[in-house]
């Protein structure tokens, strides 16, 4: 699957791309960042990040009706 760059939002926790890591504690970006990138975002600095997806949990559910 090929990574597409989106809009520039800057809401992580909004994000699809954005998950909890139990064994660390900790959340994550899941999509795969340069280094540049891993470093804003390790910052706080996401409000220019190319990836963001909204998450929608009751996509699926839209879908069946």
């Amino acid at each position: 699957m090929e990574n597409k760059r989106l809009t520039p939002q800057s809401k992580c926790e909004d994000c699809e791309f954005y998950d909890y890591d139990e064994q660390y504690d900790e959340y994550y970006c899941k999509q795969d960042l340069d280094e540049d990138e891993a470093e804003r975002f390790s910052r706080g600095q996401t409000g220019v990040c190319p990836y963001y997806k909204p998450y929608d949990e009751y996509m699926s559910v839209r879908k069946q009706n």
